[in-house]
């Protein structure tokens, strides 16, 4: 997942690119929690597909493992 713009944020949010820009400059605090925000989701997106993949591994290593067993 590649990062969002500016752009991409204001449109997400459905606001205009400037709001951000306005919101950077004299609402900091907003600012940072929506930023924070965003890479929250973009964390939370990739530790998810880590996650999936790290099953994914165990499951073939199980099936791998009760194969000789058998």
């Amino acid at each position: 997942m590649l990062k969002k713009t500016k752009r991409d944020m204001a449109g997400y949010l459905d606001v205009d690119v400037s709001t951000l820009y306005n919101w950077r400059k004299y609402k900091p605090k907003l600012y940072r929690i929506v930023m924070l925000g965003f890479h929250f989701d973009e964390l939370l997106e990739k530790n998810k597909k880590s996650y999936e993949e790290l099953l994914e591994v165990e499951n073939e290593i199980v099936k791998e493992i009760e194969k000789y067993r058998s």
